[in-house]
């Protein structure tokens, strides 16, 4: 069954493509995909390709969305 967070790691995060095969490192790694789309989500973020890219393009995007100093 696929839903929004399903279609979002697929698509925008492209897990289907990852080629990290070792089972506890793919967990991981799924967790990480899933602790990104919670941040998003929680800083008012609806479009989560917008997000993503946002957040790629440096530290100071990183650093205002996890409130650091």
């Amino acid at each position: 069954m696929e839903n929004k967070v399903h279609y979002v790691r697929d698509v925008t995060q492209g897990e289907d493509a990852s080629r990290i095969r070792m089972h506890q490192l793919s967990q991981i790694f799924a967790v990480a995909r899933n602790f990104a789309l919670n941040i998003y989500r929680d800083n008012a973020f609806v479009n989560m390709a917008q997000a993503q890219r946002c957040c790629q393009f440096g530290l100071d995007t990183l650093k205002r969305i996890f409130k650091m100093k």
